[in-house]
């Protein structure tokens, strides 16, 4: 699994014009099966999503998100080998 930690780098005005076309990012890799959970980090600087994939299909698909490509976030990925989960989430766990 892949966590994208995406961190705003732009005032949130500039943020909120291109969230749309992220929306539609994330409908249509959800859609494809490759993220698996997001959402909003608290406070709001950007946010968090669980990813399935190797490391260079996640950045490659991380470099087509408005929010980067538009300049107002960045992101920064972590490879998790998870070990442990409750049931809800066992797909999570490496097989």
């Amino acid at each position: 699994m892949i966590l994208i930690s995406l961190t705003y780098v732009a005032p949130m005005e500039a943020v909120e014009k291109h969230f749309d076309g992220h929306i539609a990012w994330l409908n249509r890799h959800y859609a494809d099966g490759v993220f698996l959970a997001s959402g909003r980090k608290v406070p709001r600087t950007g946010g968090v999503i669980i990813a399935s994939g190797s490391l260079d299909q996640v950045r490659a698909i991380c470099e087509t998100d408005p929010f980067v490509s538009e300049g107002v976030a960045q992101y920064a990925l972590t490879e998790v080998d998870f070990s442990k989960t409750v049931d809800s989430v066992s797909g999570l766990k490496q097989a």
